[in-house]
């Protein structure tokens, strides 16, 4: 089963908010399996006045943010929950991390994440970050659900 999310049900599952809020829309979603996902970069972004002034350039930290978010629509999906105020979606590794591309204003990131596996409240995914057909990034995230409260 295939689905597709808007930014209203996108809000509904990262508690995430400008301007940290780095997933547009969900074009495909697989729950237990993958999801891909957009996040137009534009000139606008906060972080281009200084990275860097003369050469806008995404920064490669929130290129793999954006790709962890997506994975975290896709995990609370999979476990047919949304984010709560007791818990938080934390990062517990980034392995095989590479930076292919620089990411610029006007790019549309496409993000493909797909589960690897889920042992002990680890969840492993592999991750891709696309413009057009190039990667410009890929990583290996192991995040976790915490309670906070």
């Amino acid at each position: 089963m295939s689905s597709s999310m808007d930014i209203h049900e996108i809000l509904n599952y990262l508690p995430h908010r400008f301007p940290f809020l780095l997933v547009d829309r969900v074009i495909s979603l697989e729950e237990g399996k993958e999801i891909t996902a957009v996040k137009n970069v534009t000139i606008n972004e906060p972080f281009f006045p200084g990275h860097f002034t003369y050469y806008p350039v995404m920064p490669g930290v929130l290129v793999v943010e954006a790709l962890a978010q997506a994975a975290a629509i896709l995990s609370f999906k999979t476990m047919n929950s949304k984010p709560s105020d007791d818990s938080v979606y934390y990062f517990a590794g980034i392995d095989n991390v590479r930076f292919k591309k620089p990411v610029s204003p006007g790019d549309q990131l496409i993000l493909k994440v797909k589960i690897d596996r889920i042992m002990r409240g680890i969840w492993k995914y592999s991750a891709q970050a696309l413009v057009e057909d190039a990667v410009v990034a890929e990583a290996d995230l192991l995040c976790t659900l915490k309670m906070i409260k």
